[in-house]
């Protein structure tokens, strides 16, 4: 009921502003587009991969030459196993993979708490009031990876990090950003530099809530009253108030490609992290929003990277 809500929505504010309604995806620019296919591994060989779509149907995409694959490590595609859900960016139409994702997790939130030492740990995490709370394992073979740039693993503290999900188990691998230093509910006011004219410059992440093949973003700074998040509204980036249903027009200035991306949800938890992506450059202070896996993939993003310095107008 939400998407159809944020559709009709969509229709109505084209109308009202004189718009064209345009499809959620990525846009023409000097570069072929990129597609993002999703789905469970049927068979796969070296040069072939055949996967079955959320809507049960079969796709068969010729694996290029040089495509790569990951799953909690970087490996061959045909090693993957049958039963592996996969996000794949394709070339050609969609015709030809080129990167795979295989049981791909993120997991960001507020640590409640942690139980383990020596060996692997286990955490609680809060994950705002739309998303609920989940549970995450940190093996003791990535702790030390995790823990370079997330040093404070205390109830609290901000956490965000990638993994894969092993028998129902959420597995993190690889932090997605540096943990920022304060407490989850001292956000930085915004610098005195930052202002809500668009186009605006700062970083966009992914995020796993959505529908497997769902083009979205979550914004942080949703009316609450909108939204229902009493959570919503917190941004160091300068985020001007917008609802459910407006247009993003998202720009990697990293990869240089363009999307149309509707608001579908509250990404109250996104507007908690003060931090930059480090891509292409440093971006500036900031989360804008938490885009689909699709749609992050679609604008030329790495799932494993976790962000892309990206500039924001209103489409």
């Amino acid at each position: 009921m939400l998407y159809r809500s944020v559709d009709r929505r969509r229709v109505l504010a084209a109308a009202a502003l004189g718009r064209t309604l345009e499809d959620p995806g990525p846009v023409s620019d000097k570069g072929e587009l990129l597609h993002a296919v999703s789905g469970e591994i049927l068979d796969v060989s070296p040069h072939l991969i055949i996967l079955e779509t959320p809507e049960g149907r079969e796709e068969r995409l010729v694996i290029a030459p040089w495509a790569t694959a990951w799953r909690g490590d970087v490996t061959a595609p045909a090693d993957l196993p049958v039963g592996t859900r996969v996000m794949v960016r394709t070339l050609h139409a969609g015709r030809v993979a080129e990167r795979i994702w295989g049981d791909i997790t993120r997991i960001t939130g507020v640590i409640e708490r942690v139980d383990g030492g020596s060996g692997d740990r286990t955490m609680e995490i809060y994950c705002g009031p739309h998303r609920g709370h989940r549970t995450v394992v940190i093996p003791y073979a990535s702790s030390g990876r995790i823990q370079v740039r997330h040093p404070k693993l205390e109830p609290g503290y901000l956490f965000d990090a990638i993994g894969v999900v092993e028998n129902g188990v959420a597995r993190a691998r690889l932090p997605a950003t540096s943990q920022p230093p304060y407490r989850w509910t001292a956000v930085p006011e915004p610098s005195a530099y930052g202002g809500t004219q668009w186009p605006i410059s700062a970083t966009v992440t992914w995020s796993d809530v959505f529908d497997s093949d769902e083009r979205g973003a979550a914004y942080p700074m949703l009316e609450p009253s909108e939204s229902g998040c009493d959570e919503a509204g917190a941004s160091c980036a300068g985020l001007p108030y917008l609802s459910l249903g407006s247009i993003l027009n998202v720009r990697n200035t990293c990869a240089g490609r363009t999307s149309i991306v509707p608001i579908v949800t509250c990404g109250c938890l996104a507007g908690r992290f003060c931090d930059r992506c480090l891509e292409c450059g440093t971006s500036p202070r900031g989360r804008i929003a938490e885009l689909s896996p699709s749609s992050f993939v679609e604008l030329g993003g790495d799932l494993t990277k976790g962000c892309f310095n990206a500039q924001v107008g209103l489409g």
